[in-house]
């Protein structure tokens, strides 16, 4: 039904409106899509900016933030009033057709908090423009040549973060579920159990004992039976299940970034046997970018009238998997599965030297864009290895990856969070507020949480958040510290295994990126009296309970 309204005004209807509003003096409006890959705090905060933007333009703006803890849609009428739209997206934007045949000027997250008052005059501009990109309804691709249309690196990226943000969930609610399950039944809950036929004693307690009738074992070290033995298989047997669908979710949601939703049974299918024929998460970006093209080209047959209501239920799932998963058994699924185990080999053979490296490389990626596209990349390849590892198909090395890449990812917001400490006067008072929100957001391995101090001063800040996560990185990998969930910074120290020195790791970070960049900014650094408080409230941006949908003031 939204759809249908928002497609009845029609791409003649928006330029009318613009033109009338333009003409009488009457207030402008836009409507604001905003979305990143984990839904914190990108998506909040450019939010936050265009609504600011509007405000100061004397514009109208309405803002839908498709945040982590879901969103409330814009008002149909809203939408149908609206002279344009803006896409602040990192990741595809749920329910597209509701704003088919709206002008709609597209970027990503940053430039919508680095440019905001830019992106309000574009879209303002394109609402005038007979010739202006538009939102088409089906899920289909404007044509190329179509005014501001996001290049073909931008929409590759935000395929794959399409991707990446479905499937951080299954891997924060599976990886935590498998780590109360070691906390509760030890780590050998995951190994064979002798006495069961190949099952793991996760997978043999949990079907056949009960509250009734606990497990019991004697002289197994790192097990513990019982009710915390049977409380750890049901954890462990929950949290397997969830990473049973991680690449399907990431094949499926990258399928439908292109494609929409023709694009997610070809894309979960895919998924599925990629991890069937031993591809991994290889072959469910691969899988999903093919699915995706192969649903969105048959979505574009001209059938008859009398099969067309076929298309979307059959047709495109039908054809669309078989080509998908077809080339993935037939031709990908091998090379990718021989790639993906000879990166588990060579990840099992680093030691030394070459261990350190690699905790450098990985804190630099963390720190790089503090959840950006680069931060994810090395996200996504320590907590997929986790999850072999996990499963019993990788090595420990894996493990001490994911304890790198959680500890590099927590040092940014805590240094900042420092340096408002030590140098308050470097701050503006909208910043030290939010260097108080810092802490618990780097405790908890949120690394946005320095994003509002980057977006103001990259400059300093990022190569000096770089410097304190390359050195957490490299001692973490040097101690071959293990950890043993995704998620959860410092309040699942149960799941590491040396917490006492991964803390002591944290704070050296910590440290050395707060002295940085207090240096970094007494060099050259305007007085903070002249310097604009334009820095976003964290706490607004995960106050659950904030509105987020700010109607300008006439």
């Amino acid at each position: 039904m939204l759809a249908t309204s928002a497609a009845a005004d029609g791409p003649t209807a928006a330029p009318a409106a613009g033109t009338a509003a333009a003409s009488t003096g009457a207030r402008r409006s836009l409507v604001v899509v905003s979305a990143c890959p984990t839904g914190i705090a990108h998506t909040y905060m450019a939010a936050d900016k265009l609504t600011a933007a509007g405000q100061a333009a004397g514009v109208d703006v309405h803002v839908e933030t498709q945040g982590s803890s879901g969103s409330t849609p814009l008002d149909p009428a809203v939408i149908r009033s609206a002279d344009a739209v803006i896409f602040a997206v990192d990741v595809g934007v749920r329910d597209r057709d509701r704003f088919a045949g709206k002008p709609v000027v597209q970027s990503g997250t940053k430039r919508a908090i680095n440019e905001p008052d830019a992106m309000v005059r574009e879209a303002l501009a394109a609402a005038e423009d007979p010739n202006a990109r538009r939102v088409s309804g089906g899920g289909a691709t404007e044509p190329a040549a179509a005014a501001g249309r996001p290049g073909a690196g931008s929409e590759i990226r935000r395929w794959l973060l399409t991707g990446v943000s479905y499937m951080i969930p299954f891997v924060a609610a599976g990886g935590l579920l498998i780590a109360l399950g070691f906390a509760f039944a030890g780590y050998q809950i995951v190994n064979p159990d002798p006495s069961a036929d190949g099952l793991s004693y996760a997978q043999n307690w949990g079907l056949n004992n009960s509250f009734f009738d606990l497990p019991s074992v004697t002289g197994v070290e790192g097990l513990n039976d019982g009710l915390l033995g049977y409380l750890g298989a049901l954890f462990t047997l929950l949290g397997q299940a969830a990473f049973g669908f991680l690449v399907p979710a990431l094949a499926g949601y990258i399928a439908y970034a292109i494609a929409d939703r023709p694009g997610i049974v070809p894309g979960f299918v895919v998924g599925a046997v990629s991890v069937t024929i031993g591809a991994g998460f290889l072959g469910g970006l691969v899988g999903g970018i093919i699915a995706g093209f192969a649903a969105l080209w048959i979505s574009r047959w001209k059938l008859p009238a009398g099969v067309r209501g076929l298309q979307p239920v059959v047709i495109i799932p039908l054809l669309a998997t078989l080509i998908s998963s077809g080339l993935m058994v037939l031709v990908l699924g091998r090379p990718l599965a021989a790639a993906l185990t000879g990166l588990g080999d060579w990840l099992n053979s680093l030691t030394g030297a070459s261990a350190i490296l690699l905790g450098i490389i990985l804190g630099l990626m963390m720190c790089f864009d503090l959840g950006g596209p680069v931060n994810k990349a090395a996200y996504v390849f320590a907590t997929t290895g986790l999850t072999a590892s996990l499963a019993g198909d990788g090595g420990q090395q894996q493990l001490v990856i994911m304890a790198t890449v959680m500890a590099a990812g927590m040092v940014p917001p805590l240094a900042m969070a420092l340096s408002t400490v030590i140098r308050p006067k470097l701050y503006t008072p909208a910043e030290r507020d939010n260097g108080k929100a810092a802490w618990l957001l780097g405790a908890s391995f949120i690394s946005e949480g320095a994003i509002p101090f980057a977006a103001v001063d990259p400059l300093r800040v990022i190569p000096s958040m770089m410097l304190g996560g390359a050195t957490t990185g490299a001692i973490v990998a040097a101690a071959g510290i293990e950890l043993r969930a995704p998620h959860g910074g410092v309040f699942v120290f149960f799941a590491i295994s040396n917490f006492l020195l991964f803390l002591l790791a944290i704070v050296i970070g910590m440290v050395v990126g707060a002295l940085a960049v207090t240096v970094a900014k007494n060099i050259g650094r305007p007085r903070t009296e002249a310097v604009p408080e334009d820095a976003v409230d964290m706490a607004h941006a995960h106050n659950a309970a904030a509105p987020v949908t700010q109607p300008a003031r006439a």
